[in-house]
């Protein structure tokens, strides 16, 4: 069996999955606001942004993730199948589950995994990939805060500026349009990395053919499997107005393109996320941190590497080194976690249970 061809198999159902959980996601403000009404006209914007994205500027984190976190001679065509089918089964479990996981942070994790399984990682180099994690969610958050107090002024200033019909409000439309294929052609130019740079690192590919062909995978992707996120996510955020809808899109898919310059994969989602709290925030004040969405960023950055790290060791160990005991260790250990995960939640519960009652009485 040549195991090429299932690697590039797996890399393109990956990526069209990217194309369809993020990418497909930056034009759901302006899909929800109404800016832009026909959902396939939508589709096909994001499409083409993602796939100039990854033609244009996704060679420097192919690079990363290719070769910048293990060396290039663990990149067996093997060793390529077990981190994309990893990066893939988390994605797919977390599908199920209903978490939402960041592309970026699992394939990161997938391929950290291998370099523990073998001791072997630019653990320099990986620092500064998740010091970048830390980095953008913050000033995405800040970033967006200060534009959602200019927007507060400006909309004081002129009330009917958004006003329906109005001349304001359909260039303001149009801003927001522009702004989600902004955020759609970053997302391509750091998200196809992710499928396609294990298949360069394993020299099935160059970096050239690989952004291509991700790029097209993914713009697949956005236009057959895009819909539904599209419905969701825009029904998700119609709260927000125009102007703040393109606050949102344009900070976040700067921080991503400075982030693909430098190689880095990053997280759109957490810093589409950090924004839309800053321009909350900016708005409603710090009352809305309460409702968990903080807690929800931290479970996604932590759970995301963590969770593909794992299965990516473990596949290492039961299918390339053939190690039982290690592998039974971990599991062990997995297990273990996951029931102290519940006898924490189980505790909490009851806790609750006790203090509602004692409030009843």
């Amino acid at each position: 069996m040549d195991w090429s061809y299932v690697a590039i198999a797996i890399a393109l159902f990956f990526a069209m999955n990217i194309g369809a959980s993020g990418t497909a996601a930056s034009m759901g403000a302006a899909y929800g606001s109404g800016a832009i009404k026909n959902r396939r006209t939508a589709m096909l914007l994001v499409a083409i942004a993602a796939l100039l994205g990854a033609v244009l500027g996704g060679k420097e984190v192919v690079k990363t993730i290719s070769g910048g976190i293990i060396p290039v001679t663990l990149m067996s065509v093997e060793v390529v199948v077990i981190v994309l089918a990893s990066a893939t089964l988390t994605l797919f479990g977390a599908n199920l589950l209903g978490i939402p996981l960041s592309t970026s942070e699992v394939t990161v994790g997938s391929i950290v995994g291998v370099g523990l399984a073998y001791q072997s990682l630019f653990v320099g180099h990986l620092l500064v990939v998740v010091a970048f994690w830390l980095l953008v969610p913050a000033v995405a958050f800040i970033g967006a805060y200060f534009s959602g107090k200019l927007i507060r002024r400006v909309q004081k200033r002129w009330p009917n500026l958004q006003k329906p019909g109005s001349k304001g409000e359909r260039w303001l439309s149009i801003l927001l349009v522009g702004c989600g294929v902004y955020e759609a052609f970053s997302a391509g130019m750091n998200n196809v990395a992710n499928a396609v740079g294990p298949l360069v690192g394993a020299g099935l590919m160059t970096s050239y053919s690989g952004v291509w062909l991700g790029g097209f995978a993914v713009a697949l992707g956005s236009m057959l499997l895009g819909g539904k996120v599209l419905e969701t996510n825009g029904k998700k955020i119609t709260s927000l107005s125009l102007l703040q809808g393109s606050a949102v899109s344009f900070t976040g898919g700067t921080l991503v393109i400075i982030a693909s310059l430098f190689g880095m994969p990053v997280p759109l989602t957490q810093a589409t996320t950090c924004a839309i709290l800053g321009v909350g925030t900016a708005e409603k004040g710090f009352a809305l941190w309460q409702k968990g969405i903080i807690k929800q960023i931290m479970m996604v950055w932590i759970v995301s590497p963590v969770s593909s790290l794992v299965v990516s060791f473990a596949f290492v160990h039961l299918f390339l080194r053939f190690d039982l005991y290690t592998l039974a260790v971990l599991v062990s250990v997995f297990i273990a976690t996951l029931g102290f995960v519940a006898l924490i939640r189980l505790i909490r519960r009851e806790n609750s249970s006790i203090n509602d009652q004692g409030g009843g009485i």
